[in-house]
Parts: structure tokens; sequence; C-alpha cells
């Protein structure tokens, strides 16, 4: 047997010695399982196992061992396990349990286990005491204003987090795990007063199809649960700060945080979530708005300008200014590429140097994707390996891609396509590639949630935080998903 699940029906016998062998024998034999036979004073042995590195093992000392070791007198109307559980031990939380499968999941999970002689049943004790990175801002959400918090790897560390923000007994978190092998605890999250009971039932119907070896990250669940699979664009939120999960739970949303990463998942997700930054609502409302259309008319340059580049020189070259034809005609003079192939090799070129400025050191990344796009574009253009019209084209389309990190996949994709499209039609290409990006937009759910449903059923309330940010004065309801306690200031 090479899952917990497969232990599920497995039970204990009363031999403490078989008992004890048993469980060793369920791991691998370079498996560091600690165990420590403690001699009560009670008159019966007790066995307590645990892997090191996952417990606090003054905790095991404290609360398990010398409780036992001190114990005098026994309860004789309680069973053995009963009364060590109930009067003994100092533990905050101790579980009874004769199924094999659910000592393993604790084990595993950073709790010891307690076996007691002549006993069926054995105790689980919350001992966890693993190290964790610490609260630290994340990288890629950092912001000028607003928390510095962000999540850690820990599942019940982030969930303390949240539950910091939330300081109400309106907060619901409920735990499974998912992931034949590597069973990990996967926590749903929520506000009982303010969820749509329909939404968080479509969710744990879809969690509970999964079925899948292992469980690593959240992304796992996302790609497993999405509505539209093919999709370019995203379905579900993802961020690594407490206060962001905090702010879509107030709006009747569902968060799932997975055991062993600390990007957690939010549900439903709305596709104008695209162009909002996670400092929006710590600055003034004026800025953030002129701030969220900017990034609106950069998603639309960094699909639309080597495009339209591409349908001028090929398709309309008339239409542009005389002076600016010449220079553009010029320029391409000696080039030995066609425009669409000096188009895409300049896109690959660009997302070539992003992504190796991603990966390299800190120090060295950001000079390297600068100073590498200077000397490259330069040296190409110099040796007329491509024009300088179609570099400025495509390299202002990337420099308007970065304003839309979280469209940075379909920003990639449509650019292309619109490019293939406007070397084939021209302009009249690029409205049928923008018709059809439009339509697939307004088709895409989130839970069966439509991610447009403040433009489908528009409402002065619901347009409030959509193209731009209203002042919270003026923003008095929730999303339109949120069916229960609508109004969020009176």
């Amino acid at each position: 047997m090479e899952k917990i699940r497969d232990y599920s029906n497995v039970t204990l016998g009363t031999n403490i010695d078989k008992n004890l062998q048993l469980i060793k024998d369920i791991f691998s034999k370079d498996t560091v399982l600690r165990n420590k036979r403690i001699g009560t004073g009670l008159g019966f042995s007790c066995v307590v196992l645990y892997f090191d590195g996952m417990v606090n093992v003054e905790l095991i000392n404290q609360a398990i061992v010398r409780p036992l070791v001190l114990a005098k007198n026994g309860n004789t109307a309680k069973s053995r396990e009963q009364f060590v559980a109930e009067d003994l031990l100092y533990a905050g939380e101790v579980k009874v349990t004769s199924k094999v499968g659910d000592m393993l999941s604790g084990m595993l999970y950073g709790d010891s286990l307690l076996l007691i002689e002549n006993c069926k049943n054995a105790l689980v004790i919350n001992t966890k005491g693993w190290r964790t990175r610490g609260i630290s801002e994340p990288q890629d959400e950092r912001v000028l204003q607003g928390p510095r918090e962000g999540f850690d790897e820990a599942a019940m560390f982030n969930l303390a987090l949240i539950r910091r923000k939330l300081l109400t007994p309106d907060f619901c978190s409920e735990m499974l795990r998912l992931g034949r092998r590597t069973d990990t605890v996967v926590f749903i999250c929520y506000l009982d007063s303010l969820v749509d009971k329909g939404l968080l039932k479509e969710l744990k119907k879809r969690l509970k199809k999964i079925d899948i070896d292992g469980i690593l990250d959240t992304n796992y669940i996302n790609e497993l649960i999405r509505d539209r699979k093919g999709s370019l664009f995203k379905t579900s939120g993802t961020t690594e700060r407490p206060d962001i999960v905090a702010a879509r739970l107030l709006e009747g949303r569902i968060a799932v945080i997975v055991d062993g990463t600390p990007v957690v998942m939010t549900l439903p997700y709305l596709f104008s979530e695209n162009f909002q930054s996670d400092e929006d609502y710590y600055i003034n409302y004026k800025i953030a708005s002129s701030a969220r259309i900017i990034r609106m008319v950069c998603f639309f340059l960094a699909v639309t300008v080597p495009a339209f580049f591409m349908a001028l020189v090929r398709f309309h070259f008339e239409l542009l200014p005389t002076a600016f034809a010449i220079s553009v005609a010029e320029s391409r003079g000696g080039v030995p590429f066609s425009a669409l192939s000096e188009s895409l090799l300049l896109i690959f070129i660009f997302e070539i140097l992003r992504e190796t400025g991603l990966r390299m050191p800190q120090s060295v990344g950001h000079a390297l994707s600068i100073v590498g796009g200077l000397v490259i574009g330069q040296a190409a253009v110099d040796a007329k390996i491509i024009s300088a019209p179609m570099l400025i084209a495509v390299a202002l389309a990337g420099i308007s891609g970065l304003m839309v990190p979280r469209l940075k996949a379909a920003v990639f994709y449509l650019r292309i396509i619109f490019v293939l499209l406007a070397s084939v039609m021209g302009v009249f290409g690029i409205l049928i590639g923008w018709t059809i990006t439009l339509i697939h937009i307004l088709s895409i759910t989130s839970l069966g949630v439509s991610s447009t449903i403040s433009l489908s059923n528009p409402t002065s309330q619901g347009l409030k935080d959509i193209f731009y940010r209203s002042s919270w004065v003026k923003m008095r309801e929730r999303p339109i998903f949120t069916r229960k306690n609508i109004i969020r200031k009176k």
C-alpha cells in the first residue's frame, strides 16, 4: 500500500510492540521516525512517535512525557486512552482514533502519535513546530502604500494572517485533503453571511472530482477546476497578500489555501481585476482611477501596435504622412526579412530578454534586460537586419504589456495572432481579431459566474469599480454576484 487512503480501514491491536512495528513498517527504512517509550506512573507504558523537524520537541516533553511520568492516580470510570487524553495531557488538541489512516495523516502534518499499552485506540496530539520563512512582502506584489506582509508556505500560518484581518466569527474555513500520494491539506475560506451557497457548493463539487497523485501548488487546482481550460485569460485570482484575500472575502468571494505554497486562489474572478493594482485602494481614488485607465489603454496598445504597423506597411501605406512614409521606406531598404518575419522575430527577442531579466539574479537581471535591449536593438538596426520603425513599434508594445502583468500570457499570444491577421487582411484583420477577442471575454465564466457580469447587467453601483475606482463614499454595494447582504456601506 502506497497511499494514506489505503490505510483508512486498518486498525490497531492491543499489543503495543506490534502496533509500533506496524507504524514503522509502513514507512521506508530511511525515514527518520523518532519514538520514545515512556514508563508512566500508572503502571502501563506508552510510546510517542513523531517526525523530527516537524514537531516542537520541547512541547512533547512538557505536554506529553512529563505528565505521563508524573501521573499517579487513574480514573477507573474512563477508558485508559480517554483518561490520558482528557485528564493528563497538556496539549491543546488531542484526537482519539483507531484508524491507522488518521494516525498517518496527523504524523505527516506535524502531529505526534501516542500508543498506549493494551489499547486499540491511539492519540493524535497537535505538536506542530516546523520552521517558516516568516512575514515578508511578496516580491511580485510590492506596493508603495499599504500592508507589507505576505503569505508563507504553511497553510495554518496563512489562515492565521487572514483571521487577523477579519476579526469576526462569521469567518469560516473548511479543511480537505487532495492528492493520492501527497494528501495535501487545502482550506476553503469564506464569510458565511456573504458567500453564495450555490458558488460554494459548486467549488466543493469540482474539488471532489480532482483525482491526481499530488498537489504541490495552487495552480494544480486552478488548472483542474477552471471553467474554460483553453482560454488565454485567467478564470481565478491568485495573490500572496492577506489584505487582498480579506478584501475579496468581504465581497462575498471564496479563497482556497493550499499547504506548501504562499499563493492563495480567490473565486469568482472578474475580468476587471486584470487592470487593478494591489494599492488602488490605499491611495487617492482619482490617482487610482487614472492609473487603471492607463493600464486598459496599455493592454490595447500591447496587442495592437505591432499589428497596426504591419497593416500600414503592407496594405495601407498611403495612410501614412508623406514624410513618415518616405522615412519608413528608407529604413526598410536593405532589410533582408519581410515585415511579418521582422515583426515576429522582434516579438520573440523581446520576450527572451524579458524572461532572462526575470530569471537572472535581481542585481544582474535589470541591467541585462536594459543593456541587452539597447545593444541588440541598435546593433540590429545598424546592421540592416531590422528596421528602426518596426523596432519602435514592438518595443512600445512590449513596454505597454508590462503594465498588465496578470495578462502576460494573453498579451503574448494575442500579439502574435493579431500580427498574423494584419499581415493577411490589414486593418480589417485587426477588427476581426478584436471582435472575436471581445466575444470570448464576454463568454468567460469563473465558477459559473460571468467574468464581465458588471457589464452584462450594468448598474450604477456595479460600474463604480470597473473602468475607474469611485470613492468609498459612493461604493455602497458589493459586486453583483453577491446576493446576500449586498449593502457594504450605509
